[in-house]
């Protein structure tokens, strides 16, 4: 009888346990935003982000009403439906579908992450942020590190990241009219995840961007940046530009380099200001000087006479 109520409570436990970790999986047709921090500040990170995003949201879409997300299921195997339903059943029903943001523990050490929703572009929302801390040197954090968005993500096979990578590529590389050549590069980041290789990821996804329109690889001096993030199960996919000259979306990095800019101009304008009080300066010496020599001349040529 005492090993079969030992036996009892450890399954309990086990399903507590189990409980625990569903909380750490994001589910397909997820749209959001990854965040990395110092390694025990991850509670920290969370809650100055979710203060940045609120305010954000209500400066960049405050005339925008926002919408329910009905994802487009048609596209989700039955495999990836099943997942979603299941973690929709899991969340609150209160706020399943009215939070712009929601943040979901993903019980990994330095990363934190946000669920959005419509009207949010993660990508959009990202850049925005990250260009104010660029042109206006603002700081907005203090824990926060690398911020990185995902437009969509699917379960971790490779039909799943095709058709990932057809939706999420289509605007930037694929437009019905009017579509240029771009030159691209993917980059791909993988925790806790060994489902697939990297390099049968980088591979598949250049096969879908294609060279129908130009497009080429290019490593170094790239238009677009393709940003694959695979977390678990989970692989989502998002298309960036900027990512180098805002410093790979590092706030910290940002405000440091922008701060060091500054420094340089003011430098330079300090410098500048100098020399142009010198020359200023350098007539008002030599007519004196011509003044000296015109004095001496006439007292000599007195003396001679």
């Amino acid at each position: 009888m005492g090993e079969k109520r030992k036996n009892n409570g450890s399954n309990g436990q086990d399903r507590k346990k189990k409980y625990k970790l569903a909380n750490g999986i994001i589910d397909p047709s997820t749209s959001g935003i990854y965040a990395t921090c110092l390694r025990h500040h991850e509670k920290q990170c969370q809650n100055e982000l979710k203060n940045l995003f609120q305010d954000k949201y209500q400066e960049y879409y405050k005339d925008v009403e926002a919408e329910d997300d009905e994802e487009e299921e048609e596209e989700l195997s039955i495999e990836d439906a099943i997942k979603k339903e299941l973690q929709e059943l899991q969340q609150p029903k209160d706020t399943t579908k009215k939070e712009p943001f929601q943040f979901i523990d993903l019980g990994c050490e330095c990363v934190v992450f946000f669920k959005t929703r419509k009207p949010v572009d993660p990508v959009d929302f990202v850049e925005r942020i990250c260009q104010e801390s660029h042109e206006h040197s603002i700081k907005n954090t203090r824990h926060t590190q690398k911020l990185t968005p995902i437009t969509f993500s699917v379960s971790a096979s490779m039909e799943e990241v095709t058709k990932l990578a057809k939706k999420v590529l289509a605007p930037h590389f694929h437009k019905e009219e009017g579509q240029e050549p771009v030159k691209f590069a993917v980059k791909v980041s993988a925790r806790n995840f060994n489902t697939i290789d990297k390099m049968d990821i980088i591979q598949k996804v250049a096969e879908c961007v294609g060279r129908d329109y130009g497009h080429k690889v290019d490593l170094k001096n790239y238009d677009k940046l393709v940003l694959v993030e695979c977390f678990k199960n989970n692989i989502g996919m998002s298309v960036v530009s900027n990512y180098d000259k805002y410093q790979k979306f590092n706030l910290q990095q940002i405000f440091e380099k922008a701060n060091e800019s500054k420094a340089k101009k003011e430098e330079v304008s300090l410098k500048s200001t100098e020399v142009e009080e010198k020359t200023s300066e350098s007539p008002v010496e030599d007519q004196d000087t011509k003044v000296k020599k015109l004095e001496d001349s006439t007292e000599k040529s007195a003396v001679d006479v």
